[in-house]
C-alpha cells in the first residue's frame, strides 16, 4: 500500500490524559481515535494490527477444533436472571430497556447466551465434547476507564466455551486450550507468564491467567525462584508460620491521643509496623460483624477475605456508625482483646508475640499483647497479599513479584451455568446430565496495548513482526522530484507485492526525517531507503527497527535479503 492511499494521522505529542506509554503511542501513531471515555475507534493502521492478532487466534483455535460462531452483544435480562448474575454482576453490567420496556444488557461476556445455545441444540453425550468461540465486541461499564484500550469500556475479545459430559472431559479440553493459548502468545512474539488465578465473577473452580510481563502492568504476579509455581497476587497463597514465642511482656495500656493509623502508632511508640496488628471490620451475614486481623505492615487480600465463611458478599468494610453501635469503639482504636465478634487472624499476625493493637477505647492502644494468654478465641487463615521473599507455597524457593498485563484467562466452570439454566444432554445410561463447561478468553484489543508496553523505545513502537501493521516500509527520498528514485522505488514496491510482502511505500511529500520518524513510531520491522545517491551506487540502505546501525546492500539483492529476514 502507498502512504498517499492510507490514513496515517501521526502526531508529535500525546494528549495530556494519556498516562502510560501504550496509550500515548497508540494515539501518536494514529492507531486509535478517542470517541468518549473508554471508547475508541480503530483507525486503518490500528485495525491492521487487530486483524493480524485475530488471524493468529483463529488459526490456533481452529487447530484445536473449536468452532467459530457469533453471538449478539445485546442480551435479554431473562437469561442473566436465570443464571443469577443479573444482580450479582454489579454496575459494570450496562442494563437498558428497549422500546417495549423489556430489560436488556450489553454483554460483557457470553456464558448465558452460549449456554442457551447449547441447551437448544445439544441433546446427546455423543455430541460432546464441543467448543464454540467468537471474536466479538464486549462492553463493561468501568467505573474509571483508563490507560487507553488497556481498560476501556468497549473492547474486542475472543471468548470460547466448551461443553462436556463430565469433569474428566473438561480437564482434557482445558489442557488443550492451555496449550493453544501458549501457541497463540508464542506466535504473537510476546514474553508472557501463565499463573494460577481466581475465577472472580465468572465463577468456577480452576483458572489460569496469561500475563504479558511489563513494568506498567496493573497486576502483580508471583512466581518461585526455584520452581514452576506462579500465581497472581489474588491467588498466591501464604503458609502458616509456626507458633508464636512465649510472652515476655505484660499487657499495658498506652495513651495514643488522635492516633488512628499504623504509621502514627509506630511513630508515637517508636516501634516497627511488623510488631503491630491492624484490625479491620467487615460486614457479615445477618447484620453481623467479623474482625480480620493483619500484621501492621501487610495488606489485606480482598479476594481471600471474601471467601471467609459468614462474610457478606460483596465484601465491604463496616461503616463507623455500625461499629460504634455494636462494639462501642471507633475505627482506628479497634483491638482483639475482649473483642465480642468472630476474629480471623492472618497466619503472619498469628505468630506474633508481645504485639501492639487497639484497646477498643478512643485514644488508647495496648502493648505486650499475646495470643492465647490475652486472646483465646480466633481462627488463623491466609488473608494477606504475599510479598517478595515469602516462601513459595510449593515449598520450593521464595516468591518474586513482577508486574503483568492480563491478556488471557481460562476457567473450568463446572456446572455453574448448566445447573442454573438446566442445560443437559442424555448420557450413555439414558439419563439427563447437566453439562460441564469451560470458558476461555483473550483480550484482543488489550494485546495491542500490552505488546507496546513490552516493546517500545524513545522513538516509538517496536511491534513483533507477527503483528506489525506492515512488514516493510520503503522510504524513497525525493520520490516526487527524482524520476530515478521514483522508478526504483516503484519497481521494488511491485516486486515485493508480487512476493506477498506487506509493504508500505511512503510516497508522501515530506522531509526524510519525518518519514524516518513515522516508520519508527509505527513500529514497522524493516526499512529500505532509496535516494539519488543509491541510484548512482546501485545500493540501497537497510535498517531493522530493532537495531541501531544501518547497512548498505545491493539493490538487486534487496528482495532476497528481505525475504530471508521474513522467513
Amino acid at each position: 500500500m502507498k502512504s498517499s492511499d492510507l490514513l496515517i494521522p501521526t502526531i508529535k505529542e500525546a494528549p495530556n490524559d494519556a498516562k502510560i506509554i501504550s496509550h500515548q503511542l497508540m494515539i501518536r501513531a494514529g492507531l486509535v481515535s478517542k470517541l468518549a471515555s473508554g471508547l475508541y475507534s480503530y483507525l486503518p493502521i490500528g485495525l491492521r494490527v487487530i486483524q493480524k492478532i485475530e488471524k493468529i487466534i483463529r488459526e490456533e483455535m481452529n487447530k484445536s477444533l473449536a468452532q467459530e460462531l457469533l453471538m449478539p452483544v445485546a442480551h435479554p435480562a431473562e437469561l442473566w436472571q436465570e443464571s443469577g448474575r443479573w444482580e450479582e454482576y454489579g454496575p459494570e453490567l450496562l442494563r437498558f430497556k428497549d422500546r417495549h420496556e423489556r430489560d436488556f444488557c450489553l454483554g460483557p461476556t457470553h456464558e448465558e447466551v452460549v449456554t442457551n445455545i447449547a441447551k437448544q441444540y445439544l441433546r446427546s453425550y455423543k455430541q460432546l465434547p464441543i467448543n464454540f468461540y467468537q471474536i466479538q465486541t464486549k462492553f463493561r461499564d468501568e467505573i474509571r476507564p483508563r490507560f487507553g484500550v488497556m481498560r476501556s469500556r468497549e473492547f474486542i475479545m475472543k471468548d470460547a466455551y466448551s461443553f462436556h459430559i463430565d469433569e474428566a472431559s473438561l480437564g482434557e479440553t482445558y489442557q488443550v486450550m492451555h496449550q493453544t493459548y501458549c501457541n497463540i502468545f508464542d506466535r504473537l512474539g510476546l514474553e508472557y507468564k501463565v499463573v494460577l488465578a481466581d475465577s472472580g465473577a465468572i465463577g468456577g473452580d480452576s483458572s489460569h491467567e496469561f500475563h504479558v510481563l511489563a513494568d506498567s502492568g496493573e497486576d502483580a504476579i508471583c512466581f518461585s525462584d526455584q520452581s514452576d509455581y506462579s500465581a497472581n497476587i489474588d491467588r498466591a497463597e501464604t503458609l502458616p508460620q509456626g507458633e508464636p514465642e512465649p510472652p515476655k511482656q505484660t499487657i499495658t495500656v498506652a495513651e495514643t491521643p488522635n492516633v488512628k493509623t499504623i504509621d502514627d502508632v509506630c511513630q508515637l511508640l517508636n516501634i516497627k509496623p511488623k510488631t503491630t496488628i491492624k484490625t479491620l471490620v467487615v460486614d457479615g451475614d445477618n447484620n453481623s460483624l467479623i474482625a480480620i486481623v493483619l500484621r501492621g505492615d501487610h495488606e489485606l487480600n480482598t479476594v481471600k477475605a471474601a471467601k471467609i465463611k459468614g462474610v457478606k458478599l460483596p465484601l465491604q468494610m463496616a461503616d463507623e456508625e455500625k461499629i460504634l453501635q455494636q462494639l462501642g469503639c471507633s475505627i482506628g482504636s479497634i483491638g482483639v482483646v475482649d473483642l465480642s465478634i468472630p476474629i480471623i487472624v492472618d497466619y503472619a499476625a498469628a505468630c506474633l508475640s508481645d504485639f501492639v493493637c487497639g484497646a477498643n477505647e478512643q485514644g488508647k492502644h495496648l502493648t505486650g499483647v499475646n495470643w492465647g494468654r490475652d486472646v483465646s478465641k480466633f481462627v488463623a487463615a491466609d488473608l494477606r497479599n504475599v510479598i517478595s521473599g515469602d516462601p513459595s507455597p510449593d515449598g520450593k524457593g521464595k516468591l518474586e513479584i513482577k508486574r503483568g498485563i492480563e491478556v488471557g484467562h481460562i476457567f473450568q466452570l463446572g456446572t455453574k451455568y448448566s445447573d442454573a439454566m438446566n442445560a443437559n444432554v442424555i448420557g450413555e445410561d439414558g439419563k439427563a446430565v447437566n453439562m460441564n463447561m469451560g470458558c476461555y478468553g483473550i483480550g484482543v484489543s488489550r494485546i495491542v496495548a500490552a505488546s507496546i508496553e513490552q516493546n517500545h523505545d524513545d522513538k516509538g513502537i517496536i511491534f513483533p513482526e507477527s503483528i506489525a501493521p506492515f512488514q516493510l516500509v520503503i522510504v524513497p527520498i525525493n520520490y516526487n522530484k527524482s524520476s530515478r528514485v521514483r522508478k526504483l522505488a516503484d519497481e521494488l514496491y511491485e516486486r515485493f507485492l508480487s512476493q506477498g510482502v506487506e509493504v508500505l511505500l511512503d510516497n508522501r511529500k515530506e522531509r526524510p526525517g519525518i518519514m524516518f520518524a513515522d516508520s519508527e513510531l509505527l513500529g514497522i520491522p524493516h526499512r529500505l531507503v532509496i535516494s539519488d545517491t543509491h541510484a548512482d551506487s546501485g545500493n540501497i540502505e537497510y535498517k531493522s527497527r530493532n537495531e541501531i546501525d544501518k547497512i548498505e546492500i545491493e539493490f538487486k539483492a534487496a528482495i532476497d535479503f528481505i525475504l530471508a529476514k521474513l522467513a
